[in-house]
């Protein structure tokens, strides 16, 4: 199955309208639909400050709740099997 990227808009009717000229033999397609989100941004940048981030982990057992509080999330990043394999070269002294 080939892949094509168009654009297109939704009328007033809601139908569907490519907006781009299609180059493809004819037949049944398969369409998925990525809206377009538009952003707005309302504050000056000078005026952002980071917030600490708070991970949002619930648990039922108390003793983790503190914890989960003051943890901070994993970097974007780590890689969990480079972090096993230095912990089994430094238990095994390789």
């Amino acid at each position: 199955m080939k892949a094509y990227k168009l654009k297109g808009q939704v009328n007033s009717a809601g139908n569907l309208v490519i907006t781009e000229p299609v180059k493809m033999p004819p037949g049944d397609v398969e369409v998925i639909v990525l809206q377009q989100v538009e952003t707005v941004e309302t504050a000056i940048a000078g005026e952002i400050q980071p917030q600490p981030e708070i991970s949002e982990r619930r648990t039922k057992v108390k003793a983790f709740q503190d914890w989960f509080e003051k943890t901070q999330p994993a970097p974007p990043d780590f890689d969990p099997d480079e972090a096993r394999w230095e912990a089994l070269k430094e238990k095994h002294n390789l």
